[in-house]
């Protein structure tokens, strides 16, 4: 009998790999189904983005295998794509690694750093992909907890707290997802000093800095962020390039050069045009993010109003491509209120609760749907 590894014991399949497929049952039964809980953009990419892929396609080297390391203009143009965004200095030789999106980061930080007995201090709610990717490489989860009373912001009293003296990596979100919530740069210095001082690896998912969002951050903005901290980032909502799969990670030469070894041994390079079209995403001016946002805003305000219906409330300063709704207090179960809506008005929210125990009490929208869906959405109730 032939079984399956130990490992998987630890995990769930993705809730929406499993929630997805029942969506998809109701959509094959003819059912009139508003998809308002995943945050994959449906907007395009810019026209140059796109000639640029289909121009490279003659180039000699188009259709061969590439460097691990991408291509030398495509590490250049994320240097400088970070000098003009964020004001900060990476060298692109040696301080930049383009992956295959920023989730393929997630299990190559981890199994960079990570040995059996580590733990990692990973946010609730977060990112359902930390706590997993933990699990498969065998170290364990640290949950800290994120409340909306402190905005949704680490509690460095309570961290203080904790055995920290196993703990090699902390996972942090800013802007966050699921919540919106921003840091600010004194949230970034007390997460570098408290990096610091306890011998921890920070790494901050940075994916969402420029949706909605007027005051774009990098952690690597604190001084001496470098000795102790990485940032990921990626194309996939900036740029409406999420089936492209194109990300970076960030950190000092040190850190890039144990990640570069994991990745090289999973992967063959990414496709020539694909990172012939990120270049060319990264040259965009702030026109690009201008038009983007005015649309997501427009979207936004749509949405509130169908929060509202439901109820909820909100704060409308967050910031990224979700709304965090907070349910009525007579609601018990997220997932048995969206579970409800889904069969009744056929349209699926993502509940609060696949993002840890904290997300009970709230559901999670997107922006990734046209305002006609949206205005539809308001008319079934």
């Amino acid at each position: 009998m032939i079984t399956t590894a130990e490992r998987l014991n630890s995990v769930q399949e993705y809730y929406f790999s499993r929630k997805l497929r029942e969506v998809n049952q109701l959509l094959s039964e003819g059912k009139p189904i508003i998809n308002m809980g995943i945050g994959s953009p449906d907007l395009l990419p810019h026209f140059s983005v796109v000639n640029a892929i289909q121009h490279s396609m003659n180039d000699k080297k188009a259709h061969e295998y590439q460097s691990y390391q991408g291509l030398p203009e495509l590490r250049k143009a994320m240097a400088t794509f970070y000098q003009n965004q964020f004001h900060v200095s990476m060298d692109f030789a040696t301080e930049i690694l383009p992956l295959m999106g920023s989730k393929e980061g997630i299990m190559h930080v981890s199994m960079a750093f990570l040995n059996k007995s580590d733990e990692v201090l990973i946010p609730n709610p977060g990112y359902p992909t930390y706590a997993s990717v933990t699990e498969l490489v065998q170290a364990k989860p640290v949950f800290y907890d994120l409340v909306e009373e402190n905005n949704w912001l680490p509690d460095f009293e309570a961290l203080e707290k904790l055995d920290l003296s196993k703990v090699k990596i902390m996972w942090v979100c800013y802007p966050h997802m699921p919540t919106g919530a921003n840091a600010t740069i004194e949230v970034f210095e007390k997460l570098i000093a408290f990096g610091k001082k306890h011998h921890i690896l920070i790494v901050n998912d940075n994916p969402y800095s420029f949706v909605l969002n007027d005051h774009p951050l990098s952690i690597f903005q604190v001084e001496g962020a470098k000795d102790v901290a990485m940032e990921l980032n990626s194309l996939s909502k900036s740029f409406n390039m999420s089936g492209w799969r194109v990300g970076m990670i960030l950190g000092k030469n040190e850190f890039i050069s144990a990640v570069l070894k994991v990745k090289s041994n999973m992967d063959s390079g990414m496709f020539y045009g694909i990172q012939k079209g990120a270049i060319e995403a990264m040259n965009l001016d702030k026109n690009w993010f201008e038009s983007q946002n005015e649309i997501y805003a427009k979207r936004r305000n749509l949405l509130f109003k169908l929060v509202e219906k439901l109820g909820c409330s909100y704060n409308k300063n967050s910031v990224g491509l979700f709304i965090w709704a907070k349910l009525p207090k007579n609601i018990i179960s997220s997932e048995d209120f969206i579970d409800a809506i889904l069969i009744e008005k056929n349209i699926f929210i993502t509940p609060g609760t696949i993002f840890g125990s904290n997300g009970e009490g709230y559901i999670r929208f997107s922006l990734c749907i046209e305002e006609d869906k949206i205005k539809e959405a308001l008319a079934r109730f």
